[in-house]
């Protein structure tokens, strides 16, 4: 199954886009780095706005009961299990906004905080309850508001009360019972962890809670027949959801999907309660051994945005979500317990704005190769995946970005394809055409040439503005009589500046000089005039950076003039021209500012001398071989000798 942008999905999308920020500086930040202009939103809701976006059918809500044995519940715990990652503080408002872009994502619960921490977590899960908790949308949904609490009363009516005011409040408590955890952190014997649980569900359920989850801290590493005890007794003391936790990241996916297996066949009462897992990433097994759990019969699934939580964080949403949306109706039915066509109320094209949210908020950058939301997820830059993407973009891709809300038009040739030193002519060439040039075999060979030597210098691969400044730095070079093939320059404020230039002539020799100047550059031009034996004013000169940053390509551009009577005139350079008055303009593109200005120096002498050529017509023609060896006589061959300096 493949996922597509549709309508509805886009007018979804422009919900969440356009109604969730007020403008503070990080909400004002977030806009500014959306892969979505402001404009493209507001022409693609002009277009939608009479469109109402279905969100996808799913059970009727209640506790401890999934009327649909293929429906997995979605459990976010970004806002508490998330928030605990260091340095992920966010603020009340901020809570507040992430919620409201859960509910548009359509998560089945909002694990919104850990009421006891503090009196700001309180009032952050109470507000969360009272506003989000009780938004409606359209089709009847409303997101299960849910408060964390240990297994102790004061703990469990405090994150009572900060839930309640949801339309469907859930209180979720927990006790460890792995031996290591039982003997060194809680100093308790197995019975008495017992009797705090039920003690625990007992009393959340007199407050009014009709909505419990149990969880016993460290399930992955506990002994399985105290699970099968402890848990048979909760669920008698009213607990509907029973939450398996992989603490520590420590079991193989087989292990945990096994596991949930022999809790649901030996735990009394399983039949009443749903079974949920909670997997941390430790070794990078989160999201399998959650779908593990879901293939062995667990229909909730706890998870975070980004992935992001204690240590190594724990089962991403976004991985999970997309891999039942991809795999769910052929993978998950074998096992006892499998419905078959596992599937979530997930509107998945709101996970690249959430995703963008939670890191902007948090200040916790995504890994460019994270799955799903990563900055590479969907960019190709190996030439072979690059032709594969032009020809059919699922060569490559299993769901298309825009599936997930990330909008990529027209930008990299609309494939996600990033224009680096591992790129091929193919990628090369159809980007150039979607920027309209149509060039012809040779000047395609000379820019690619090109755009290889620059690729291999600039780190993030070329934008369209590089590219273009290519192809300006190639016009015109058909008629090249002179190649710069090396440059070395030597500047400071305690030495003079100085370059060495070495270059191949129309005799396919090369030549080098060293000359001084007031500048780098003014080294470089000189060193060229007496290699090449030319006098010419320089009557502009200008450099700009072509896009942002220290790799940024630097363009050039100058205009030159004949210099009559000048240090460095050969007959052949003025003789019978005519070009007093005649002006010559270059341009030259690098990552180097001074190898981009004597690119665009010589590009603008080769045109000097390609004019003059073609007025004086054959009669000069018949001599130019003459012309030539006079230009380069002042010139050093490359011989192994050493290169003679011009003050």
């Amino acid at each position: 199954m493949k996922l597509i942008w549709s309508t509805a999905i886009a007018a979804a999308f422009l919900a969440s886009s356009t109604t969730a920020f007020s403008p503070t500086s990080k909400r004002v930040a977030f806009a500014q780095r959306s892969s979505v202009s402001i404009n493209d939103l507001v022409r693609l809701q002009s277009s939608q706005n009479s469109e109402l976006h279905q969100r996808k059918s799913r059970p009727e809500y209640i506790p401890g009961k999934i009327s649909d044995p293929n429906y997995v519940r979605i459990f976010d715990t970004t806002l508490r299990d998330g928030e605990q990652s260091p340095g992920a503080t966010l603020t009340s408002s901020e809570k507040l906004e992430i919620a409201r872009m859960l509910a548009k994502l359509g998560v089945d619960i909002i694990e919104a905080g850990f009421p006891i921490a503090s009196p700001d977590d309180f009032n952050a899960v109470k507000q969360i309850a009272d506003v989000v908790g009780n938004e409606v949308f359209d089709d009847g949904y409303v997101p299960v508001i849910c408060g964390l609490s240990r297994a102790f009363p004061k703990d469990i009516e405090r994150a009572w009360d900060a839930v309640k005011g949801a339309k469907r409040p859930r209180v979720h408590t927990f006790i460890a019972t792995s031996p290591i955890h039982m003997e060194t952190k809680l100093n308790k014997t197995p019975d008495e962890v017992v009797e705090i649980a039920v003690n625990a569900v007992t009393f959340a359920k007199s407050l009014g809670c009709e909505d419990i989850e149990f969880s016993p801290e460290d399930a992955g590493r506990s002994d399985p027949e105290f699970l099968y005890r402890i848990l048979s007794v909760v669920i008698e003391a009213g607990a509907t959801t029973l939450n398996i936790p992989d603490t520590t990241g420590w079991n193989m996916p087989w292990e945990f999907g096994g596991l949930i297996k022999m809790l649901k066949e030996n735990v009394k009462g399983a039949e009443h309660v749903v079974f949920s897992t909670h997997c941390q990433n430790d070794l990078g097994l989160a999201t399998a051994n959650s779908l593990a759990g879901a293939r062995n019969g667990a229909r909730q699934l706890e998870c975070t945005i980004n992935g992001i939580g204690e240590r190594a964080g724990n089962a991403s949403l976004e991985e999970v979500v997309m891999s039942l949306a991809l795999k769910g109706e052929s993978q998950f039915g074998d096992e006892e317990g499998g419905g078959g066509k596992l599937y979530t109320g997930i509107n998945p094209v709101h996970i690249t704005p959430t995703s963008k949210m939670v890191s902007e908020y948090t200040g916790m950058k995504v890994q460019p190769h994270k799955a799903i939301v990563g900055a590479n997820a969907f960019q190709h830059e190996s030439g072979i995946h690059q032709d594969g993407m032009i020809k059919n973009k699922s060569t490559y891709e299993i769901m298309t970005p825009e599936s997930i809300g990330l909008m990529r038009g027209e930008s990299q040739s609309g494939a996600g394809i990033v224009l680096g030193k591992h790129s091929g002519r193919n990628a090369v060439g159809t980007r150039l055409r979607e920027l309209g040039y149509d060039l012809d075999t040779e000047k395609l060979n000379s820019v690619f040439t090109r755009f290889k030597q620059v690729a291999e210098r600039k780190k993030g691969g070329l934008e369209d503005e590089d590219l273009e400044a290519l192809v300006t730095d190639q016009a015109g070079l058909g008629n090249s009589l002179w190649q710069m093939t090396g440059l070395q320059v030597s500047t400071g404020t305690s030495g003079i500046p100085t370059a060495t230039v070495k270059m191949r002539g129309p005799d396919s020799v090369e030549r080098y000089v060293a000359a001084t100047g007031t500048g780098p550059v003014d080294a470089v031009y000189k060193a060229i005039d007496q290699i090449i034996g030319v006098s010419v004013n320089l009557e502009t000169y200008a450099i700009n950076s072509v896009n942002e940053g220290i790799e940024a390509v630097a363009t050039a551009r100058v205009k030159i003039s004949p210099k009559p009577d000048g240090p460095n005139d050969t007959v052949f350079t003025h003789a019978h021209m005519g070009l007093k008055d005649r002006k010559f303009s270059g341009a030259g593109s690098d990552t180097d500012v001074v190898v981009s200005s004597a690119r665009a120096y010589v590009s603008a002498i080769n045109k000097l001398l390609s004019w003059s050529m073609r007025r004086n017509g054959n009669n000069n023609k018949s001599h130019s071989s003459e012309a030539e060896v006079k230009v380069v006589s002042d010139a050093v061959a490359v011989v192994g000798e050493s290169p003679k300096t011009i003050a």
